[in-house]
């Protein structure tokens, strides 16, 4: 039986699978632009023209990475028997719903989303192994 675990931020990805005492590791990097809008005057003097920062544009943007960031992920756990999806922030979350939504057979198999601090590698296998043996 393989059991896969996630420990996932906006950066990058630690997918650690475990099947029958072999453990693999693998660090999918997200690709996702980070965006440092300006705004403000262009001069320095009072009620000069302004810069419009459309942060639509920006938002859409990294919507669409991010997407793109769960595809490849969700291409390399899609021969797990279960998952468990850990990660600091929502992106954890977001990824569990993405997988509810449009990967049916693979979001049957989550045992759990669950908050995780940045961590080194050595401590997401020991995590996953943990979480395993305790389910």
């Amino acid at each position: 039986m393989k059991q896969t675990g996630i420990w996932l931020d906006k950066e990058k990805a630690y997918i650690v699978s475990i099947d029958n005492e072999n453990e693999t590791f693998e660090t999918v990097l997200s690709n996702i632009e980070h965006f440092n809008a300006h705004g403000g005057s262009g001069t320095k003097l009072k009620g000069g023209p302004q810069d419009v920062v459309q942060d639509s544009k920006y938002l859409e943007r990294e919507k669409q990475q991010l997407k793109q960031y769960f595809k490849t992920i969700a291409s390399h756990i899609n021969d797990t028997n279960a998952l468990v999806i850990f990660g600091p922030a929502d992106t954890n979350e977001k990824f569990g719903k993405v997988l509810h939504k449009n990967y049916k057979s693979l979001s049957t198999k989550i045992k759990g989303i669950e908050k995780a601090d940045s961590m080194s590698v050595n401590q997401v296998k020991a995590l996953v192994r943990d979480f395993f043996k305790s389910n």
